[in-house]
């Protein structure tokens, strides 16, 4: 499965934690994509990243956490900002978006 299709998945995943007002760890989505670790996330998470600040969305790769520290990785969010973008990723009205096909990541 290319990265593009594995973003896309990862976005469906995080739509319904926005919406579930929730976070997963890296663990978390490595698990449910059945990785062996959350090592290979970075890439993946980054096309979303990008994404949603071409389009002006709130990052919703914030969604995912360092399971010690629940942050989101570094450049992912920066840390004066994590719950301001968590709370506009959860305000946000993702189901009204038409999703983004493998090909827009």
């Amino acid at each position: 499965m290319t990265r593009q299709q594995r973003a896309s998945q990862i976005w469906s995943l995080l739509i319904c934690a926005a919406r579930e007002r929730k976070t997963y760890t890296y663990g978390d989505v490595a698990t449910i994509l059945g990785f062996g670790g959350a090592g290979v996330l970075s890439q993946i998470l980054g096309c979303i990243m990008s994404y949603c600040a071409d389009h002006r969305f709130p990052p919703l790769t914030v969604l995912i956490v360092n399971q010690d520290t629940g942050l989101p990785g570094e450049g992912l969010s920066t840390l004066e900002e994590v719950n301001q973008d968590r709370e506009a990723v959860f305000r946000f009205n993702w189901f009204a978006l038409e999703p983004p096909q493998d090909a827009d990541f």
